[in-house]
Order: C-alpha cells, then sequence, then structure tokens
C-alpha cells in the first residue's frame, strides 16, 4: 500500500511541479499573447482522468482479456494428478506470501510460459502453458509459480498500472501543449482548433508515446528481478536458478500476446536499442543476480 500511496503522491507532487515549471517559463503568456487561452490547469486534469483511466480499465478487465486471449482453463476441480499438484503449489505459495489464493490455470501452448495478471492481490490470476508443464521438471516448475505468485504479492500489476497512468498523462498533455504550439504559431490559426493541432498532436502523441513505454519497460525489468527473488524465497533459490536456465536452454521462447507478454516467465529477445523497449531482463543477467544473492 505504501508504494501505492507513494506512486499516487509522485504523479500529483510531478503534475504540479509541472504547472509551476510551464508558469515560470512563462508558456502561459506566450500562449495567451498567441490568442490561445490555453488553461493548463484543466488540461492537466483531463490528460490525468485520460491517462488513469485507460490504465484502470485495463487492469480492471485484465483477468478475463488474458483468459480470452490464451484459452486458459481455470482449475476448478482437479481432473488429475498433476492439476491438484499445480493448484495445491499455488495455495502453499500464496499462504506463505499472506495473499488471497489466486484463480489457477492452464492454458494449451507449446511455447513454455506462464503469467500471473489481476485487479488486485486477492483478485488475480496465475496461469501456466501446457508446454512449460512438458518440459520442466517439478522443482523448476515450482519455481514458476512461486515468481508469479511473488508478482501478485508485490502488487507488480497495480504498480505498473499506476506507472502507466503517469506516463499517459504525460504524454497526452505534453502533445496537446504540442499541438497548441503548432497551431498558434505555425498555422496561425485564431480561434478554435486548425487542423495543425489535431496533425500535430497525434503526431507528438504518438512519438511521446513509444519514447514513454522505454520508462514502463524499465520499471516491468526491475520487478523481474524481485519476482525472481520472491520466487527463491517460496521455492528454494536452487529450484529458481535452475528454472531460469531451463529458459535459457530453450531460447527465450514466447508466444505470449502483447496485452499479457510483460507478465510472463520469459521476455521476448532483443538487442541494442531495441532492449529499451523489453519487459524482461536477459536471463543471463536474472540468473546472475540471483547467484550473487540479489
Amino acid at each position: 500500500m505504501s508504494r501505492i500511496l507513494m506512486l499516487v503522491a509522485t504523479n500529483v507532487a510531478v503534475l504540479i511541479v509541472l504547472t509551476i515549471v510551464m508558469r515560470l517559463l512563462g508558456l502561459e503568456s506566450i500562449l495567451n499573447a498567441e490568442g490561445t487561452q490555453l488553461d493548463l490547469q484543466s488540461l492537466l486534469i483531463f490528460s490525468a482522468v485520460i491517462g488513469f483511466a485507460g490504465s484502470f480499465i485495463s487492469l480492471a478487465l485484465s483477468k478475463w482479456m488474458a483468459k480470452r486471449s490464451t484459452g486458459a482453463k481455470v482449475i476448478e476441480s482437479p481432473r488429475n494428478e498433476l492439476e491438484r499438484w499445480v493448484l495445491s503449489t499455488v495455495q502453499r505459495q500464496a499462504r506463505t506470501a499472506g495473499i488471497g489464493c489466486p484463480q489457477v490455470a492452464i492454458y494449451e501452448s507449446p511455447d513454455v510460459n506462464a503469467f500471473a495478471t489481476g485487479a488486485s492481490r486477492n483478485n488475480a490470476l496465475v496461469a501456466v502453458s501446457t508446454g512449460l508443464l512438458r518440459s520442466m521438471d517439478r522443482d523448476s516448475v515450482e519455481a514458476v509459480l512461486g515468481h508469479e505468485v511473488s508478482h501478485v504479492a508485490n502488487g507488480d500489476m497495480i504498480t505498473l498500472t499506476l506507472i502507466q497512468g503517469v506516463v499517459n498523462t504525460f504524454v497526452i498533455f505534453l502533445s496537446r501543449i504540442i499541438g497548441f504550439l503548432v497551431d498558434r504559431l505555425l498555422f496561425k490559426t485564431q480561434r478554435g482548433y486548425g487542423p495543425g493541432f489535431f496533425i500535430a498532436s497525434i503526431v507528438a502523441q504518438i512519438i511521446l508515446g513509444v519514447l514513454a513505454s522505454t520508462i514502463v519497460m524499465w520499471f516491468s525489468r526491475q520487478r523481474e528481478f524481485r519476482a525472481d527473488a520472491g520466487g527463491a524465497q517460496l521455492a528454494g533459490r536452487r529450484k529458481m536458478i535452475s528454472a531460469l536456465r531451463s529458459l535459457q536452454r530453450m531460447h527465450e521462447p514466447n508466444d505470449l500476446p502483447d496485452s499479457i507478454a510483460a507478465f510472463g516467465i520469459s521476455g521476448r529477445k532483443r538487442g541494442g536499442i531495441r532492449r529499451l523497449f523489453a519487459s524482461h531482463p536477459p536471463l543471463s543477467e536474472r540468473i546472475e543476480a540471483l547467484e550473487r544473492g540479489r
């Protein structure tokens, strides 16, 4: 809860600072002199409402979307010994982590992966692929499940939602400012909104959105290290390292839909500048961090 409150407080503080900076730089005066009469405070509120609304709607629908996109079937009554073991393992780990037991699901896929999602720590879903269950021994599967339960216990879904909301707010706010400036200063629109505003704001929002996504992905990579450490606590460090090495031998496969790829156990391989847009750090770095006791 303290982490969530800190992020909300940080968002509010940043918005306040941004408003002060705009005034100190005289941007409002410049815009008013050009006839824009742009209300920056109202624009900030509008940007925050839109930015956070999209993030929280996505969070609220996350479990439903994950089930639909992967075809995951929740284990209501275990049909065999394997399903009983998976369910009991997650139940035990959830008790140890001090959270309500997530829904446990299995989805049909040759991909070796698992993911966690949900609106809160006590309303989550942990799903594992049939490919992972077939390819890994139970010690490694236990560690993977511990990794996903740790994501839930750490509140990673809500944390990333808040971070995305902050990012969305800045993208919407700054893109509108750029649109106003281009429309008034270059297109010389006197009243209302001219074509310059719509064109420039859309282009700016796309560019700023791409750049801002690197911030979200950086946070995502950091929380993977924490989930690995949590998985090591729940299942054992040796098991967690073994699971990551198994994934490494399988060339880091991942065919999860983009909407939940960041919540999987392994991420897509990316090099060079593309690494800035990766949701997961390289498996070699994660293994090294565990071996060093990070």
